[in-house]
Order: structure tokens, then sequence, then C-alpha cells
């Protein structure tokens, strides 16, 4: 591909509008023009790609090469560690009051987890559900192998 017409300066010392000089110049086709376009093409395809990759990030995909944490249906799971690593807590939806802020245990914390209790599960980064601290609300079936802060409580939704 080969690129021709008008190339912004970039702003060095001596060029631009502010010397007087022309703010654009006509380049040249040859070996430099080629390199130029293959780089700017390359740029661009990968600006293309970029969203997909942000997209996946945002909807809680894990990462090439992370695999799931085991979870059974019907059961919210925590690991203390990102990407499902360490001891697992399940908790049974049937076992949780709907709605109710449950603390975990003393000195226990997740960084990773799987809701797949078929209702929405808020954590928390309180003990106490307390909406002063960080605090996300996780559709069922939503897998989190990174969370942004230490879970220290949670509640289940009825909606």
């Amino acid at each position: 591909m080969q690129m021709r017409g008008r190339v912004v300066s970039g702003g060095g010392a001596g060029r631009g509008p502010a010397s007087g000089s022309r703010p654009w110049r006509r380049r040249r086709s040859g070996a430099r023009g080629v390199a130029t376009g293959l780089a700017l093409g390359a740029a661009l395809a990968g600006g293309l790609t970029a969203p997909a990759t942000a997209a996946s990030a945002a909807s809680g995909a894990p990462k090439s090469g992370t695999a799931l944490g085991t979870c059974a249906k019907g059961a919210l799971c925590l690991w203390p560690g990102q990407h499902f690593w360490g001891e697992r807590r399940t908790y049974e939806v049937g076992a949780v009051r709907m709605e109710d802020c449950r603390r975990l245990p003393r000195r226990v914390s997740a960084k990773s987890f799987a809701n797949r209790t078929g209702h929405p599960v808020t954590v928390y980064e309180s003990a106490e559900c307390a909406e002063t601290r960080e605090f996300h609300t996780h559709p069922s079936g939503s897998w989190t192998p990174e969370g942004a802060y230490a879970v220290r409580a949670f509640k289940v939704w009825e909606h």
C-alpha cells in the first residue's frame, strides 16, 4: 500500500506554523514512503482489534490461558487469590438468606469469584456491606478472575 498526500509535521523545532513554514509537506514515494505506509497500516490494524480486547476484559472473561475455577450451579464461589487460586469457599443459594449481608469469616477475603446462584450478587469491600467503600453487583453466570478489591461480604438479591 503506497501512501501519498499531506503529512502533518511533527512539531519539531523550527518547523510548523509558528516558525512561518508550511504546516505540511508532500511526501515522495520510495522506500521511506512504503515503510511509513506499512507502519501506519500496522498501527491501524492494531487499533481495530483493541476494542474487542477491551470488551472481553470488561466482560470479565479470563485472560488467555487462565482456567476458570470449579463452581457448581446454584452456588457462589470465592477464592482468596486472583485467577481462582487458593482454597475455594462455596455458598449454596438455598443456605443463604436473600438480601441479607453475609460476612466472610475474620481474616478471610476473596480476590476472585464466580456467581452461579441464578441471582445477582453484590460483593463488598466492607465486612458490613457498607456502600461507603467499594462494591459491585455481578449477574448470575459471571466469573471474575481479578477482583478490583478484597471482598469481605456479599448479598444475594432476589431479582
